[in-house]
Order: structure tokens, then C-alpha cells, then sequence
């Protein structure tokens, strides 16, 4: 290894400090509480027609409901700004693993972080008072920029686009999970025979779960772009909504939160063996 490629390993190992190794798992335990917690809301929807939103507003609801929910809910938020840290610190110090100083890599890293730090802050507003992140504000979000985007010169073209690129997303989530492409971010050798079938488990039926989902915003927006109407975009919570009204009925949208569910479980499993 060269003297400039010794530097620059010993720099991001210096980066790589107990305290951003700290904020990223906390970051996975708190994305994971968040994922069952939709969950939750999506088995409710499926088997009681109930109101409350299945997307991160209505989680949030339900953490303040309860006797220590302000508490939770700074913890989450807190716990998401060292996901967004982390990710920070990859796009800026290239991230594990081989390849890590590609720029497509750090660009996917960057893009994590502002995802992760908006979503932090969202939750911190909601904890300290704010409800504009609240119940049902990912359908509002994804009708109102579908709005801004068909305003546009070449509207139906631009909101199309953004949508191809979603569902394509949500493809590229699935396929990864398929394809276990999770393994090597973990400390596979070290793991037990149990721990590997559990994050095999969790991992692959929880990251088709989640593409699923994602690719089905897609969907929804490149009806919008269709139609050329707003309100056919949809956010999380109107999204995992519609899986109850298919032939198959509830019991898909149960089979939905299930694969919620475990990929929540995954996110804990990521917090102990992932390599950060």
C-alpha cells in the first residue's frame, strides 16, 4: 500500500470513532422501532378499517400516546441523527468494505445522510411539538411536490421520471435483499449458525417487503403523471393502504406488514453484527 493510500486508511479509521460506531446502531434500533411500529398500524388498518395512518406521522402518534412517548420519541430522533452522522462520515472518509472511495459510493452514502438527518429532524420536531410531520403528511408531501412538478413546462414528463426512478428503487431494494447482498456489510464469520438464518430470514423477506412498498409510491406516481392529477400520488400511508383493497383483500396487507415487521427485526440484527 502507498504512503498516500496508508494516510488516508488511517484518517477514516480515526473518523471511525466509538461515537459515530455508537450513533450508527442507535440509528439501526431506531429505524427498526419505526418499521415495527407501522407495521403495527398496518395489521390494525387490515383487520379493523381502522383511520390511524400506516406511514411515520402515524407511528410517531402512537409513540405519544403512550406514558413515557415523549421520551421515545427524542430518543428515535436522537438516534436517527447518528444514522445521519454516519452516513456523513462515509460520504466524506469513502465507506467500508471494498470500492469504498468510489464516488457512486459516496454519492449513495451522502444521499442516505440527508434522507436519515431530514427524517431526524422531522421526529425531533414532532417530539418537541410540531405537527407537521404527523399522521398522514407523507400522502400531503408526495401530492404536493407531484403538484409542483406538473406545473412544470413538461410536467407529466418530469413527475414520470421521478417515478420511474422510484420504482426503480424499489426494484434495486428487493433485489438486493434477493440476492443477500446484506451479508457482507456483516460480521458474517463471526455470527453463529441461528444469527445467519435469523438476519437471512429477516433480511431477505423484510427487504422485499420494503422494495415493495417503494416501488408501489412509484406506481402510484406514474398514474398521476398519467392522469395528470396530483391526488392520484400517493405517500407511504395511502400506499400500504391500497394493498387491502386488492382481490387478495386485508390479508395481503397483513402479509405486507409481516415483511414490515421482520425487516424491522432485520434493522436490530444490523445494529449488533453490522460492520460500522
Amino acid at each position: 500500500m502507498t504512503t498516500a493510500g496508508t494516510s488516508t486508511t488511517v484518517a477514516r479509521r480515526a473518523a471511525r470513532t466509538d461515537a459515530v460506531r455508537a450513533g450508527a446502531r442507535a440509528g439501526f434500533v431506531a429505524r427498526g422501532v419505526l418499521y415495527l411500529l407501522v407495521a403495527a398500524l398496518a395489521v390494525r388498518i387490515a383487520l379493523t378499517d381502522t383511520h390511524e395512518q400506516a406511514d411515520r406521522g402515524g407511528a410517531l402518534a402512537d409513540v405519544a400516546a403512550t406514558p413515557f412517548g415523549a421520551g421515545l420519541l427524542w430518543a428515535l430522533g436522537i438516534g436517527l441523527a447518528g444514522m445521519a452522522l454516519w452516513r456523513l462520515s462515509e460520504a466524506v472518509l469513502g465507506t467500508g468494505g471494498p470500492k469504498g472511495e468510489r464516488v457512486a459510493k459516496r454519492l449513495m452514502a451522502a444521499a442516505r445522510c440527508v434522507f436519515y438527518g431530514v427524517t431526524s429532524f422531522l421526529v425531533l420536531s414532532f417530539a418537541a411539538g410540531g405537527r407537521g410531520s404527523g399522521a398522514g403528511s407523507t400522502d400531503r408531501q408526495s401530492q404536493d411536490i407531484t403538484r409542483r412538478l406538473l406545473g412544470l413546462p413538461g410536467g407529466p414528463w418530469w413527475v414520470g421520471l421521478v417515478a420511474a426512478g422510484v420504482i426503480a428503487a424499489g426494484v434495486w431494494i428487493g433485489g438486493r435483499a434477493l440476492l443477500r447482498k446484506y451479508r457482507k456489510h456483516l460480521a458474517w464469520a463471526g455470527m453463529s449458525h441461528n444469527q445467519r438464518r435469523f438476519m437471512d430470514l429477516t433480511g431477505v423477506a423484510g427487504g422485499v417487503a420494503r422494495g415493495l412498498v417503494v416501488a408501489a409510491v412509484g406506481v402510484f406516481g406514474l398514474q398521476a403523471a398519467i392522469a395528470f392529477d396530483p391526488d392520484k400520488a400517493k405517500g407511504m400511508d395511502d400506499t400500504i393502504r391500497s394493498f387491502a383493497h386488492t382481490p387478495a383483500g386485508p390479508w395481503l396487507l397483513v402479509a405486507l406488514a409481516a415483511g414490515l415487521a421482520l425487516f424491522g427485526a432485520f434493522s436490530f440484527g444490523q445494529a449488533k453484527w453490522r460492520k460500522v
